[in-house]
């Protein structure tokens, strides 16, 4: 019995290495694409700003050529260094146009389809649960489920209440399967005396995260390679752990929805590298 304890426990310990492994690599991929989006839309504005004074340069060489028109006995004749000024800012200004939008479709597609998650989850799992919400933070969809819809205190066993919920969630995913959902575990800062199973809250989100994917995967039809298992412990709360109905807020479930939007962001680099 005891070497089977301790087997468990490594499994476990190895378990919630490598979900934090990827957890990280998610957050990298995350900040990276971010970043790519701070760019482009620095760019953007840079771009906006350019044709504005390619706009006026054209608008004073048309002013120049009318008065040497005005003042030149051959009406006939233009400067040809004037009109062809002229021209390449036409062209410049039609390129940038181009450019700018591009990178405005781009952008709006993300957008898009950030928005059609967000309403597809809202249409399925209800908005008027107060313990259930979703929202949109920096182009990525979170869901946040209370713990007390999921599992009984100090417990990691989901409930059969929760699995209602989870059904829901579970159609979302299988209607999108280039989708990837992290599962992350969220506990208050309440310790607990360590058993053969759970050490601390470290083990108990991770816990509560994978007893959660086996529900979408085994139960639910959820294709396992969409998923990711990820427990915070009681690091990132909501509000202050000081008093219970906090507490109850920060033990909550979250699952967060990454669409496949990498096309989008090449798009947009590949606009970006152009004519440097």
């Amino acid at each position: 019995m005891k070497k089977i304890v301790v087997v468990l426990s490594v499994l476990m310990l190895l378990s919630s290495c490598v979900s934090k492994k990827k957890f990280s690599a998610l957050e990298a991929k995350n900040k990276e694409t971010q970043d790519l989006l701070n760019s482009c839309t620095v760019k953007l504005n840079s771009c906006l700003q350019e044709k504005a004074g390619l706009a006026a340069t054209v608008a004073g060489l048309k002013d120049y050529n009318q008065t040497l028109a005005n003042t030149s006995k051959d009406m006939a004749i233009l400067s040809t260094k004037s009109a062809e000024n002229i021209e390449k800012a036409l062209e410049s200004i039609k390129e940038k146009d181009l450019k700018i939008t591009r990178m405005q479709d781009a952008l709006t597609r993300k957008d898009s389809v950030t928005l059609a998650v967000v309403t597809s989850l809202k249409a399925s799992v209800g908005i008027s649960d107060p313990d259930i919400e979703i929202n949109v933070e920096k182009g990525v969809v979170f869901i946040s489920i209370a713990d007390k819809l999921l599992f009984k205190s100090g417990n990691y066993d989901v409930t059969d209440k929760a699995k209602g919920v989870l059904a829901k969630v579970a159609k979302v995913v299988n209607d999108k399967p280039t989708f990837e959902c992290m599962v992350e575990g969220h506990t208050d800062d309440d310790s607990f005396r360590p058993n053969a199973v759970l050490l601390d809250n470290w083990d108990l989100s991770v816990k509560r995260s994978t007893a959660i994917i086996r529900v979408l995967t085994k139960d639910l039809g959820v294709n396992p390679a969409q998923l990711i298992a990820a427990g915070r412990s009681s690091f990132i709360p909501l509000v202050p752990n000081d008093s219970a109905e906090n507490k109850a807020k920060n033990r909550r479930t979250r699952i967060v929805v990454l669409p496949k939007i990498d096309e989008f962001y090449e798009m947009i680099e590949t606009e970006m590298k152009k004519k440097k």
